[in-house]
């Protein structure tokens, strides 16, 4: 697995680099690519701070781990890449979003519109074997994202953190309510959607936050074409 990080994140995450737990995930990486199909690509795993360096961090959206079938985990949370149809969670995201804001649901499900724009579209797991879901949990990538939230958290400048489904709103005592905002809902999936994440509006309540903070609202629209 590459460790490369953008080096603004580099700066923040120095010590969770070389700390054992992470040379021990390392290895299993190592051991599980060699035996197996991992998503996403090794490369990749890292993709979400390079598009979002942790200086222009707006908004915190935790996913769980990365889609497990072929084609589709490339880095960002619950995003495909281009050509890739989007999965059941993130077509009801778009569901929501056009609910929410009246926003046109795009044709492809690529979100690094998102990411560019200040949204860190991060897994509590970065890595998965192919078709087993949950694979790679407990085998330290929780430390390591555990340790990106609180270093966010560390901001001067407030950011709204967005925890769909109960593992991620776990993580609220990572967050100090007081200085950010903290946005959740059910988990966006087909067998949670409808109990509690569609008409949850948090688009909205996330662009709400920064008003009362006397700042602009965020672009949460995607072009029709990546």
């Amino acid at each position: 697995m590459s460790t490369t990080l953008a080096a603004s994140w580099a700066r923040v995450l120095a010590d969770e680099l070389t700390a054992p737990y992470f040379l021990d995930l390392q290895m299993f990486l190592n051991r599980e690519r060699r035996q197996h199909t991992v998503f996403p690509l090794a490369d990749e795993v890292f993709a979400a701070f390079e598009m979002t360096p942790y200086e222009r961090v707006r908004v915190l959206l935790l996913g769980q781990d990365p889609y497990h079938d072929e084609g589709q985990a490339h880095g960002l949370c619950f995003s495909v890449r281009p050509g890739v149809p989007p999965p059941a969670s993130l077509r009801n995201v778009f569901r929501e979003l056009h609910d929410d804001l009246g926003y046109t649901v795009p044709r492809h499900g690529y979100l690094a519109a998102w990411a560019q724009r200040g949204v860190l579209l991060l897994n509590t797991v970065l890595t998965v074997r192919a078709h087993a879901a949950g694979s790679h949990r407990g085998h330290g990538w929780e430390q390591f994202t555990d340790a990106v939230i609180r270093k966010i958290n560390e901001k001067s400048d407030p950011v709204v953190f967005i925890l769909w489904g109960r593992p991620a709103q776990q993580k609220t005592r990572w967050i100090d309510a007081r200085r950010h905002a903290i946005v959740t809902a059910a988990h966006p999936s087909p067998l949670s959607a409808y109990r509690g994440f569609f008409g949850s509006r948090p688009f909205s309540a996330v662009n709400r936050a920064f008003r009362d903070w006397g700042q602009d609202e965020f672009d949460w629209s995607l072009p029709d074409e990546p």
